[in-house]
C-alpha cells in the first residue's frame, strides 16, 4: 500500500512542485519542502483512511510544511537581528575609543551657537524638536544650523589634523598645534 501511495504522489510530482514554488520563491527550498512532505506522508500512511483523499491529504501536509518553513525563517531572522543588534551595542564603545578626540578640543573654537548645537544634538544626543523649541527656531532652521555647525567642525578638523581628518580620523595620532586651535577672526 505504501508503494502504491508513493507512486501516486510521484505521478503528481510536477504539479505538487509547481504548487510549492507558487508559495516558496526559492526552487531549492521548494524541492526540500516536497521531499520533507513525502517523508512525513510515508510515515503517516497508516493514518490515511481513504486512499481517494490522498491528494487533499498530501496538500494539507504540504501546507503545514510551508507554514513551518516560514516560521523557521522568521525565528531565524529575528535571532539574526538580535545578534546583530547586540554586536552593534558591543562594538559602539570600541568604535568610540578609536575615534579621533581632536574634535572635542575644536568645539570651543566654533561660533558659540554652532558649538552649542554640536554639544546638545551630537554629543548629548538631545531631541532636535526640544532643542529647536529651546532656541526659538523652526526644525528646518535647526537642520540648516546643525549642518553648518558640522561643516565648520569638519573644516577645523581638516585644518588641524590634515590627512587623518580626510581619511576618517580614526586612530588619530596627529599633533595639534595650539596656534591652530585659536578662533579665526573671519567667523
Amino acid at each position: 500500500m505504501e508503494n502504491q501511495l508513493l507512486e501516486q504522489l510521484l505521478q503528481h510530482n510536477s504539479r505538487l512542485l509547481a504548487y510549492i514554488r507558487s508559495k516558496v520563491n526559492d526552487p531549492n527550498l521548494a524541492e526540500d519542502v516536497l521531499q520533507e512532505s513525502l517523508f512525513k506522508a510515508m510515515r503517516s500512511v497508516p493514518d490515511l483512511r481513504d486512499e481517494e483523499k490522498l491528494l487533499p491529504w498530501f496538500y494539507s501536509i504540504l501546507n503545514n510544511a510551508i507554514t513551518d518553513l516560514y516560521r523557521r525563517q522568521q525565528v531565524e531572522t529575528r535571532s539574526l537581528q538580535q545578534i546583530a543588534q547586540a554586536q552593534l551595542l558591543e562594538e559602539e564603545p570600541e568604535a568610540e575609543k578609536v575615534l579621533c578626540e581632536c574634535f572635542r578640543d575644536l568645539i570651543p573654537t566654533l561660533k558659540p551657537k554652532y558649538a552649542e548645537l554640536i554639544e546638545q544634538l551630537d554629543l548629548s544626543e538631545g531631541d532636535p524638536a526640544q532643542v529647536a523649541t529651546q532656541l526659538g527656531i523652526t526644525s528646518n532652521n535647526l537642520k540648516v544650523r546643525r549642518h553648518r555647525a558640522r561643516q565648520a567642525l569638519r573644516q577645523r578638523l581638516e585644518e588641524s589634523c590634515r590627512v587623518c581628518a580626510q581619511h576618517g580620523c580614526l586612530d588619530c595620532t596627529c599633533e595639534r598645534d595650539s596656534a591652530q586651535l585659536e578662533v579665526p577672526q573671519n567667523e
